[in-house]
């Protein structure tokens, strides 16, 4: 019997070639479609045993979160063998860093009138401003 309503094995248990029984614990959590390219990515980060062991001992309601965190940071690990999610989270903040500068450049070359509505007529933000700004000049 599947764990998951008789439509086969969970995406865990099909990854490990092995039967899904009732309450395998990662049946609720990868699908046979595509958690088994997410569990996949966790079995070869983290390893089947040691994900389970960490979901048994997180309470039921917050399984999901852990879940969806653990296959975010497997696929990262995966495609980043070094870096892992860590390398995406500091290209996101020199990001923040690189639009932090060019919002500063743009605010000091407008004229404050100019700002305020180009602001204020606009929900685009930054990609507003910068026509703004082209059209000031």
């Amino acid at each position: 019997m599947s764990a998951n309503n008789g439509s086969g094995p969970c995406g865990a248990c099909k990854f490990l070639r092995r039967k899904c029984v009732k309450g395998c614990i990662f049946a609720p959590y990868f699908d046979p479609d595509q958690g088994t390219a997410h569990f996949a990515a966790v079995h070869k980060v983290f390893g089947a045993s040691n994900a389970s062991k960490l979901l048994l001992r997180i309470p039921a309601h917050k399984r999901p979160d852990a879940v969806v965190t653990l296959s975010y940071e497997a696929l990262a690990r995966v495609r980043d063998p070094v870096y892992g999610c860590v390398g995406h989270i500091f290209a996101l903040q020199q990001q923040v860093v690189n639009l932090q500068a060019e919002l500063a450049y743009i605010q000091a070359h407008l004229p404050p009138s100019s700002l305020s509505q180009c602001l204020k007529h606009s929900s685009q933000g930054l990609v507003h401003l910068r026509k703004c700004h082209r059209s000031q000049n």
